[in-house]
């Protein structure tokens, strides 16, 4: 069978516009011999328009002609440069260098901690991971668990910001909408930001001064100092 684009739409052009046979438009289309006969008689495909396949690039004008001349001549398909330009490509894999692949069970550290709603599918695309190894280092089985911390893909060089938040905003967009159709209340901790900004230094005790100086001096050095001192005058 030819794999070529709208073989419906060909045949008609080809029973309309040639003097091949049936079986050669059957062969060429991909076709049973009965749609073609079916097209002639006008009870098949009676509302398609036809499509030139050499106009289309699937089909040279000398194949045609030799087609046209031998009956018994099977016509070669072409490359149709319009199904090349309709065929999905697929996006290859993400490649991590081999530098910066010890670094990705901390960065699956980093998503299992601060970002439960992003699935492992999304981690295992942005990443270029499996997600047996994101299981692993979810369940602590990983090999390598002991040395393994949680570190922000952007610091390790993986992902780009961009990249990230927009991974982080579709997964928080579909945990959101998830939770209004099982009617979870929106506050749901999942739903926020999971990592919160901490303070680069630790709070100062904002107490007074001069209250601390309402402590003795027997909370500051003991009251055993002071009873030796006592002893020490009265020997004197």
């Amino acid at each position: 069978m030819s794999d070529i684009l709208m073989p419906k739409a060909t045949a008609v052009w080809l029973v309309d516009n040639t003097s091949l046979s049936f079986e050669q438009i059957a062969d060429f289309c991909g076709l049973h011999l009965l749609e073609v006969k079916g097209i002639a008689d006008g009870e098949v495909a009676r509302d398609i328009r036809g499509a030139d396949p050499i106009a289309n690039g699937q089909l040279t004008r000398e194949e045609l002609d030799k087609a046209e001349a031998k009956p018994t001549y099977r016509m070669a398909a072409q490359k149709s440069r319009h199904a090349e330009l309709l065929k999905p490509t697929k996006k290859a894999p993400r490649y991590t260098p081999v530098s910066r692949r010890q670094d990705r069970p901390d960065a699956i550290a980093w998503f299992v901690k601060n970002h439960p709603e992003v699935t492992d599918a999304q981690i295992s695309k942005l990443l270029g991971t499996t997600k047996s190894t994101i299981e692993q280092v979810r369940s602590r089985g990983h090999w390598n668990t002991a040395n393994i911390k949680p570190v922000d893909p952007v610091t390790l060089g993986l992902v780009s910001q961009i990249e990230l938040d927009g991974v982080v905003r579709k997964a928080a967009e579909a945990k959101r909408k998830q939770a209004e159709k099982l009617g979870i209340p929106l506050d749901d901790p999942s739903l926020k930001p999971a990592q919160t900004p901490q303070p680069a230094f630790e709070e100062e005790d904002d107490t007074p001064y001069a209250r601390k100086s309402d402590l003795s001096a027997e909370d500051v050095f003991g009251g055993g100092a002071f009873t030796n001192r006592e002893e020490e005058d009265d020997e004197d």
